[in-house]
């Protein structure tokens, strides 16, 4: 059997506190498998676990007990860190902490200058993942001049050169405006799509979440929902007996439908959305 990108076997974490007997486990149990090539969204509330999963997918924490596996590696194996990290990318929520040159390749080519990579190499890397994010115009650009969309972009094409099988992105658009955000969203949609990269984006805006394979919602360091977008989101009493929003057009069709229009309740777009008022204006 191929193995599975990302397994986590019975994880519980429990951050080092004074008092150990009462402090509660950020994760609490969490088993879950991510495919080679999936989309996966990770939601919940602050406090809900779902960035402290992320970083044991990447080997920067390890569980207080259970297992996690990247591509069948231990990460709780010290001989297996660096295996591991390269298999599993992370992209943050602050761009700036992870840009560390003062040109756009250079910072680029910094991982694969780590990693051995020979010259002519990092060079095709570099020019070829600028592309991917739709920067190499900036190559030669100083980052902190640039906005937070592009400085998360020009992130993104730092762990792309070190070529992982997945990327994990930590609540990375956090920090961005609105026009950031579909920049780097749609880069995220981009890498999945056309280059069959495994996703996992961590976030709590909802339509962020629309476009993924599945869904997993999280709260009190434990899994509570699992399912497609379309699953989760027509739940709406649910998500937000829990504190989470649903996309807007889910709330507009929750709404119409209590107010006595028959409507799907499974509606995410605007397309769907006027798609819908249109069969129901022709039936009128």
């Amino acid at each position: 059997m191929e193995k599975k990108m990302i397994v986590c076997e019975n994880v519980k974490y429990q951050y080092e506190e004074n008092d150990k007997e009462n402090s509660k486990f950020a994760i609490d149990d969490v088993s879950l498998q991510v495919e080679k090539g999936e989309f996966l969204v990770i939601l919940g509330r602050n406090g809900s676990g779902k960035s402290t999963i992320a970083k044991h997918m990447n080997a920067l924490l390890n569980p207080t007990s259970g297992k996690v596996y990247v591509e069948g590696l231990d990460t709780s194996d010290e001989k297996n860190i660096w295996n591991v990290r390269n298999k599993a990318g992370m992209v943050f929520q602050n761009p700036d902490n992870q840009i560390v040159a003062t040109i756009v390749e250079e910072d680029v080519a910094f991982g694969p200058e780590n990693l051995g990579v020979p010259p002519d190499e990092i060079r095709s890397r570099v020019d070829e993942c600028l592309k991917r994010v739709h920067m190499y115009d900036y190559r030669r650009h100083a980052p902190h001049l640039l906005s937070g969309g592009q400085k998360q972009r020009v992130a993104i094409a730092g762990v792309l050169a070190m070529m992982p099988d997945c990327i994990i992105f930590d609540e990375s658009t956090a920090m961005l405006d609105p026009s950031g955000r579909q920049e780097v969203l749609k880069t995220i949609k981009d890498i999945n799509d056309k280059y069959g990269m495994t996703v996992i984006l961590i976030t709590h805006y909802m339509e962020e979440a629309v476009n993924a394979d599945r869904i997993i919602v999280m709260d009190k360091g434990k899994i509570i929902m699992e399912g497609s977008p379309r699953n989760i989101f027509s739940q709406v009493t649910k998500m937000k007996n829990i504190g989470l929003d649903v996309p807007q057009m889910t709330e507009l069709a929750y709404e119409l439908k209590n107010s006595g229009v028959n409507i799907k309740s499974d509606i995410l777009t605007i397309d769907e959305m006027v798609s819908e008022l249109c069969q129901l204006k022709s039936k009128i």
